[in-house]
């Protein structure tokens, strides 16, 4: 299995998660016509209220890698940046289970 998964904790500036939380739905939104991305959610937590997760299950490692030179996805990890505190990417090879 070739597939690649990241789970990116993103720590938005203090109140500015909604803002951040849209713009990384916009993305999900952009990524619909790219099949190499298999998934793609963004969720925020329930006991952080700056804390974001992005779960994202690629075609393989190199497809998230072409992803990221997108003019498009420059553009908006550029407008983004700003309303980001941290972020803490966890990098995975996924093995097996339900939905694989």
């Amino acid at each position: 299995m070739t597939k690649f998964t990241m789970y990116g904790k993103l720590i938005a500036q203090p109140g500015k998660r909604e803002e951040l939380a849209q713009m990384l739905l916009h993305a999900a939104e952009g990524l619909q016509s790219n099949p190499s991305c298999e998934l793609y959610i963004v969720n925020v937590s329930e006991d952080d209220p700056d804390a974001i997760w992005v779960t994202e299950l690629w075609k393989d490692a190199d497809a998230h890698a072409a992803s990221l030179k997108d003019e498009q996805t420059i553009a908006l990890i550029q407008q983004a940046r700003p309303l980001i505190a941290g972020v803490e990417p966890l990098r995975l090879k996924p093995i097996g289970g339900k939905g694989l």
